[in-house]
């Protein structure tokens, strides 16, 4: 038993793909917030096994996705730096700027490194007094505990040369976003399981009962997708929409004390810019004021740098639901994981990439 393996039985699959099939009496379309929820539809063709009045949405739920291609070009400008070590996450170097990519400064002379957590990077602060340690700090409520726990170490260590380019952003307000567009379509969603480890499902019930939409939050191998499906059609048909939680074993109601008490210590609620999409009010998070000599963006005077997404891009309306990746006249030409245009098709959890690894030749 490896805990995962139990999760995508061939037979349990096919009982609750058959299970939603007696369920649904009319068309419904569903949103999965997260990419993981993406790549798994894809890769295992759960969709494919849903009755033709189920659509599955892909959503706004991939971390380096949704983060602006702006906050990848003061990226490389702190990288750039001589006196910079600039550490990342690995799925964000091959994410493009709006001239080059994190790999390509690498390649160049730049000091990039790939890191497993933000205290790798307080750790090369401790060891490199001489060098400025930048960590870039993306994702949604999920990568945040971490971050904000390598800030107080900071700060209790007494590292005046670590920072983190901030670039957090919050769930429920593109929720929100996505319901409050004019060309929503979606009913139900299935949240994202991670997300709700940490923060819990409270933030969602104000959503379901405003918009009128059930929300299950649902993890992230087959049988958990197709069961967080089958609780999502069973309260539409029913004419209810709550907050239910299908990955219960890893979701309470109230989160994680712990981490919750982390985050509101260090960080504040602040509108952020997500890639494709635009700004959306209350959405990220920043360094509280406590905390700003931590902050790169201010310590390096990056904070001035716009740019502008590429126009032969499609990657917003993926990102909302609006297009499917092959939808895009880029997708698989101009526009490949070796030579992505936008970040979709870069991320394991992007929509893009998974539809040119598994569904490239339908």
């Amino acid at each position: 038993m490896k805990y995962v393996d139990e999760y995508r039985d061939a037979a349990g699959v096919k009982q609750l793909a058959e299970l939603v099939r007696r369920k649904t009496t009319r068309p419904w379309n569903l949103m999965e917030v997260c990419g993981g929820q993406t790549n798994a539809i894809v890769r295992f063709g759960l969709d494919q096994l849903l009755p033709d009045e189920i659509r599955l949405i892909h959503g706004p739920g991939c971390p380096v996705c949704v983060t602006p291609i702006e906050i990848i070009d003061q990226a490389l400008a702190i990288a750039h730096r001589p006196e910079v070590i600039f550490c990342s996450f690995g799925d964000m170097l091959r994410v493009p700027g709006s001239r080059e990519d994190l790999f390509t400064a690498k390649s160049d002379g730049a000091d990039v490194r790939m890191v497993y957590s933000p205290m790798d990077a307080i750790r090369l602060a401790q060891l490199n007094a001489e060098r400025e340690v930048v960590f870039f700090a993306i994702g949604f409520e999920t990568t945040a505990p971490a971050v904000a726990m390598a800030v107080v170490q900071a700060e209790r260590l007494g590292l005046s040369n670590f920072s983190a380019l901030i670039s957090h952003v919050l769930v429920p307000p593109a929720l929100r976003a996505v319901l409050g567009s004019p060309e929503n379509v979606v009913q139900g969603f299935l949240a994202a399981g991670h997300v709700c480890t940490v923060m819990g499902t409270r933030q969602y019930e104000p959503i379901a009962r405003e918009y009128g939409v059930p929300i299950v939050v649902t993890g992230f191998e087959p049988l958990d997708i197709l069961q967080g499906v089958a609780m999502c059609v069973e309260q539409l048909e029913a004419g209810r929409a709550e907050v239910e939680i299908q990955y219960s074993r890893c979701v309470q109601p109230d989160g994680n004390p712990a981490a919750l008490a982390q985050i509101d210590r260090v960080f504040r609620t602040v509108s952020r810019k997500w890639r494709g999409i635009g700004e959306i009010a209350e959405s990220g998070w920043a360094l509280r004021e406590e905390f700003a000599r931590f902050d790169a963006a201010a310590r390096f005077g990056v904070e001035g740098i716009r740019a502008q997404e590429p126009a032969v891009c499609l990657a917003g309306a993926v990102l909302q639901g609006h297009k499917r990746p092959h939808e895009c006249p880029a997708f698989g030409t101009a526009c490949t994981p070796e030579h992505p245009l936008g970040a979709p098709m870069v991320s394991t959890e992007g929509a893009c990439a998974a539809y040119y690894r598994y569904r490239r030749q339908s």
